[in-house]
């Protein structure tokens, strides 16, 4: 596991990005409008169990496939680098009027809370994007010298998840203040996203240049 203020870097990194609006967010929100703040939290928690099926997956298989193959990583870590680079530089370079649109009128809808918990499930786990989100972002806080590095992987991954879980409660209980003042939301959602776009950035650079984190630690 990573040091105490590597933790604390990824904890914090974390919340800023689950708080930038995105397909999940707009689910959240959109959930919460048309069939109230319930039905966002139900959907918040489908997200967080689609997301659960990117964290094992890469756990097991794709940490593996690095720990093996020098040229897998160094083609993941491109293709990593590249997306946080391309995401970062959209956000940064987004207009304020890109910012997404929340309805601003919420009526309870007919929607049932398995349906509702369904599709943000699908809305998470059929995202290619978030799969490659974690197999970018989490192996920069795994210790070199870990011992088992895909539960290393499983666990900052969970801990992500479990953070984002607030988030995703705040944006459901928000939804129904928004419905009244969107103009000002989306202002504070745009500096936000900008924010993140710097993180993204800075991430995408220091994947770029980072050593393979998974790699078998050497016996001396």
């Amino acid at each position: 596991m990573p040091e105490l203020h590597s933790l604390l870097l990824f904890i914090a990194a974390g919340l800023l990005l689950n708080l930038t609006p995105g397909p999940d967010v707009l689910y959240i929100v959109t959930r919460s409008l048309r069939s109230g703040t319930r039905a966002g939290i139900v959907g918040g928690f489908g997200i967080t169990a689609g997301c659960f099926v990117h964290i094992t997956a890469a756990a097991l298989g794709v940490s593996a496939l690095m720990a093996a193959s020098t040229t897998a990583f160094i083609a993941l870590k491109w293709v990593g680098a590249a997306y946080l680079l391309w995401v970062g530089a959209r956000m940064l370079l987004s207009r304020a009027s890109n910012a997404p649109v929340l309805s601003a009128a919420g009526t309870p809808g007919a929607d049932s809370l398995k349906r509702v918990f369904l599709g943000g499930f699908w809305t998470n786990a059929l995202n290619p994007k978030v799969a490659l989100f974690f197999l970018a972002f989490v192996p920069q806080f795994i210790a070199p010298g870990t011992q088992n590095k895909p539960l290393a992987f499983f666990l900052l991954g969970t801990l992500f998840n479990f953070n984002a879980i607030f988030v995703n409660v705040a944006w459901a209980l928000l939804a129904g203040w928004t419905a009244r003042r969107v103009g000002l939301v989306q202002r504070g959602m745009h500096w936000l996203q900008r924010g993140a776009g710097a993180l993204f950035v800075g991430f995408g650079f220091r994947l770029a240049l980072a050593d393979n984190p998974l790699a078998p630690t050497p016996v001396h």
